[in-house]
């Protein structure tokens, strides 16, 4: 990867690129054995090394990883009244972002990163990426909800479910899998359903099963090689 040294330190919060600047003529940056004298100057991060104040920085293009999300957190970057999920990860770049949205209450599998193909290829319902949901629900479902699941749900305002599959566990447990991601969507079909979701938690997503990952609830890691395949 090519990358230019006030981009890459930016992302990693070592100040804006007017700081970078500023650091740059303190000599505080170097590029192998040479001291950097732009800001804007490049360096291979397959070859180079990055130091700043003789220290290196490891430098990575992408940073993906997973959270088990606990309620409580909101999926955005910042919020002034929430706590986020950005708490929960141990990184130092700035455009890290979360792959779609769990609701405030939801617990689960959440995916973390700076990769935008990656998130879009995630998100967008045209890749059919699994997204498998466990629910608590109170009330009865109707008698053919399976059937009903398959060809589509109408969720209300004006919208419809694409086809999904549900499995019904107990008289008040479900498993759900969907491969969108409209708001409150699993709670908006479990309610066209004739029932009212009270516990939500993502089990999977892309391949990747919580219960597999062997995280506690509000614990993150990067993502594995083999992982990052799967999700791809």
């Amino acid at each position: 990867m090519i990358v230019r040294v006030d981009k890459i330190l930016s992302e990693l919060g070592f100040g804006s690129r007017q700081d970078i600047k500023k650091y740059v003529k303190a000599g505080r940056i170097m590029i192998n054995e040479s001291i950097v004298k732009k800001s804007e100057e490049k360096l291979n991060s397959e070859k180079d090394i990055l130091y700043f104040d003789k220290k290196v920085v490891e430098v990575e293009e992408f940073e993906t990883y997973v959270l088990y999300k606990p309620s409580g957190f909101v999926c955005a970057t910042n919020d002034n009244v929430h706590r986020t999920v950005m708490e929960l990860i141990d990184s130092k770049r700035k455009n890290i972002v979360p792959v779609g949205r769990l609701d405030l209450d939801t617990e689960g599998i959440l995916i973390l990163t700076n990769d935008g193909n990656l998130n879009h290829r995630l998100v967008s319902p045209a890749s059919h990426v699994d997204k498998t949901y466990y629910a608590i629900f109170d009330g009865k479902i109707v008698d053919n909800a399976i059937e009903k699941t398959n060809i589509g749900l109408d969720i209300g305002e004006g919208e419809v479910s694409k086809p999904a599959k549900l499995e019904i566990i107990s008289e008040n447990e479900l498993i759900l899998t969907i491969h969108e991601g409209k708001f409150h969507q699993v709670k908006r079909m479990v309610k066209a359903l004739g029932a009212e979701v009270t516990y939500l938690k993502r089990i999977a997503f892309g391949g990747l099963r919580l219960d597999d990952l062997k995280l506690e609830k509000g614990e993150s890691r990067k993502l594995t090689e083999n992982e990052l395949e799967i999700l791809k």
